[in-house]
């Protein structure tokens, strides 16, 4: 088996060409699940491997299987998001996006060049390999369930059997300590779910509101009530987070409109509380429209579920880290985050573990955090992710397999 100073000097040695990679994906973003010019460059990158690969129908993922000499023994899948943000990037680096309107502001071109980065510390690898790898490649991250598309395609059987482990990681440009790893047992991110309401008023003059139905105050106070509901109809130990993001209505000030309509996300770390709001919500909107006089169309779909950490895997994560970081390369989550994660469809299916990298640039607790224009992320950490993916690969399929070995029983001749 490679030892662990042979692939940690390995993965050092291709901090360079990480670098020069992810910086040429983050200066062309795409968007959704459609990134063909992102697909062509990793394919490029991943060429010559010896990787078994395939390519989406519905859309340009890739997804690469790597044969270990023990083959069908056991089964890893390690994951990495393409998409990028309808952001206008303004962090002021030297790769800047040259795509208006798009950027990498969720570092989602790290986790391609670390995943990329995995795949050649294993390839050269390759006899460390109690079983086969598989390599998740996956577009629309960002709102429209990539994972979903993907585990529909076959993905998590891609190597002929169900994957044995799933693990995957998200840098973080803000809050936490640089170049650290952290996750948590269970629920490590919420499930999100979107709600949507029009409110059918009757419009009129803004001078004469008795004359109408003002949608737009009933709207208002729907926002209202649903903040305060969360407040008092739910655990504060088991919390649920509604933000009204958007909100449109009227043309002029002194027009009362037909209609007004406002969208929300809605966050829920626990499935009674998610089955809960998803209830309650919809219900509350339409009294409140009832009591102006008013009706409301209200929609809720459910979106992803939450990001939910196998306790053993998550275990296992935290050895590997601080075996091959130290201590001081682990930080434990006291709570989880209220973002929200496709692939918890992934950890609905195979049991796994998601981390967290500190990748702030400056101070963490004053940088820009994910999704803003003003993200910058530190290219030192893609030789650290690409060797704990490689790591968490080699060690979980080892121990899949001294467990299969066990499980099978003694050998034919031997003393039960």
């Amino acid at each position: 088996m490679a030892s662990q100073q042979a692939l940690r000097t390995a993965a050092a040695d291709l901090a360079p060409q990480l670098t020069a990679l992810r910086q040429r994906l983050h200066r062309h973003p795409e968007i959704g699940l459609e990134l063909p010019r992102t697909q062509q460059t990793l394919l490029g990158e991943l060429d010559g491997l010896g990787l078994e690969i395939s390519t989406g129908k519905a859309l340009s993922s890739i997804t690469a299987v790597l044969r270990g000499p023990e083959s069908a023994r056991a089964t890893v899948l390690l994951r990495a998001d393409m998409d990028g943000l309808p952001v206008t990037e303004a962090s002021g680096v030297a790769f800047a996006s040259e795509i208006d309107g798009a950027m990498h502001a969720c570092g989602h071109d790290l986790h391609m060049a670390m995943l990329v980065g995995a795949a050649r510390l294993l390839s050269e690898h390759r006899e460390a390999l109690r079983g086969d790898v598989v390599f998740m490649f996956q577009p629309g991250e960002e709102g429209w369930d990539g994972a979903g598309l993907m585990i529909d395609e076959g993905v998590l059987d891609a190597s002929g059997r169900r994957a044995d482990a799933a693990y995957g990681m998200h840098v973080m440009a803000a809050k936490y300590p640089r170049r650290t790893f952290g996750t948590r047992p269970g629920t490590l991110m919420a499930a999100s779910d979107w709600l949507g309401v029009t409110v059918h008023g009757r419009g009129g003059h803004g001078s004469a509101p008795h004359n109408g139905r003002d949608p737009v105050t009933a709207a208002a106070a729907m926002v209202t009530a649903l903040q305060t509901m969360v407040t008092r109809r739910f655990d504060i130990f088991d919390p649920v987070v509604v933000t009204v993001g958007s909100f449109h209505a009227g043309t002029r000030r002194n027009i009362i409109p037909d209609t007004a309509h406002f969208d929300a996300t809605i966050r829920t770390f626990s499935e009674p509380a998610r089955e809960r709001i998803r209830s309650e919500a919809p219900r509350l909107c339409a009294e409140i429209a009832a009591a102006h006089g008013m009706a409301a169309e209200v929609e809720y779909n459910d979106e992803y579920p939450a990001t939910v950490n196998d306790a053993v895997h998550a275990e296992f994560a935290r050895q590997v880290v601080t075996d091959v970081f130290g201590d001081a390369g682990y930080r434990g989550m006291a709570h989880p985050e209220a973002g929200a994660e496709d692939f918890s469809r992934v950890l609905d299916a195979v049991p796994g573990c998601y981390l967290m990298l500190g990748a702030a640039t400056g101070d963490p607790a004053g940088s820009p955090d994910n999704h803003s224009p003003r993200a910058t992320f530190d290219d030192a950490v893609l030789p650290l992710g690409a060797l704990l993916h490689a790591e968490l690969a080699v060690r979980s399929l080892a121990r899949d397999d001294a467990a299969a070995a066990g499980s099978a029983g003694p050998a034919e001749g031997g003393r039960s």
